[in-house]
């Protein structure tokens, strides 16, 4: 941090925060959010580890997704102008995603490496617009949709 630029503050939305309306451009069903979170101080490279595991298990990632009912997620991370380390989770899914299952391993180790490189919470920043062909849409929404049973 710089003594001209003033620490940057997280406030965390309440956990009982239902999220914000969705805009109309967002289909029916569905919710995009964005997410920030503070790095704990000096958490930089215990982040990266974080980010090294989901790459080495992409694949139990991916495999996750449709009982999550995820259609997309993506993660950022940026250093804002105070120095600190912001970060950012951007997804698009079902509005009855029931989200990380503790009971996956994949999903433990990830609550776990959050606990130990974030500040606990998240702010959640409000959608205005989304934009994407109709073929995307339509894998989008197909993609977050329950799985089948037989």
């Amino acid at each position: 941090m710089t003594d001209a630029t003033p620490p940057i503050p997280f406030h965390p939305t309440p956990e009982t925060f239902v999220g914000w309306p969705m805009p109309p451009s967002v289909p029916d069903g569905m919710r995009l959010e964005l997410s920030r979170s503070k790095l704990l101080d000096g958490a930089e490279g215990e982040f990266e580890n974080w980010m090294a595991m989901l790459h080495e298990r992409y694949d139990e990632c991916v495999a996750t997704l449709a009982a999550e009912r995820m259609a997309f997620e993506a993660t950022f991370l940026n250093k804002e102008a105070d120095g600190s380390w912001w970060v950012y989770h951007l997804q698009l899914r079902h509005e009855d995603s029931p989200g990380l299952r503790p009971d996956n391993d994949l999903d433990r180790a990830h609550i776990e490496f959050a606990k130990r490189t974030k500040q606990r919470g998240w702010e959640e920043l409000k959608p205005e617009f989304l934009l994407v062909p109709d073929a995307v849409r339509e894998a989008v929404v197909r993609s977050a949709e329950p799985p089948v049973v037989t």
